[in-house]
């Protein structure tokens, strides 16, 4: 009878515990680097908060043309309003007057 004798490696016991350590690793890194991790969340927060500061700043411009959109609106339009809106599209001073246009 012809027995075989195996002599035992340790490699066998290390397959697992290497492969577990590779998913862990790669997971792991993904979770912090990924298109959905952390420092992306960090990312986004910042994005939101600096798309939020612009919102505020054109909420407050259209109110703004809403108020000056009422005073012309309203059915009687104020005599400064008019005046305003007749030399800002006709160009005309007064020759006492002195106009600075502001770049908005």
């Amino acid at each position: 009878m012809w027995t075989r004798h195996h002599k035992q490696r340790n490699t066998g016991r290390l397959i697992v515990p290497v492969v577990a350590s590779a998913f862990l690793a790669y997971f792991g890194y993904h979770a912090f680097h990924g298109a959905y991790g952390i420092n992306s969340k960090q990312r986004l927060e910042e994005r939101v908060a600096i798309l939020q500061a612009e919102l505020d700043e054109l909420v407050v411009e259209r109110e703004a043309l809403e108020t000056r959109l009422v005073l012309i609106n309203d059915g009687t339009i104020e005599r400064d309003m008019l005046d305003e809106q007749a030399r800002r599209a006709l160009d005309l001073v007064r020759d006492d007057e002195v106009v600075i246009y502001l770049d908005r």
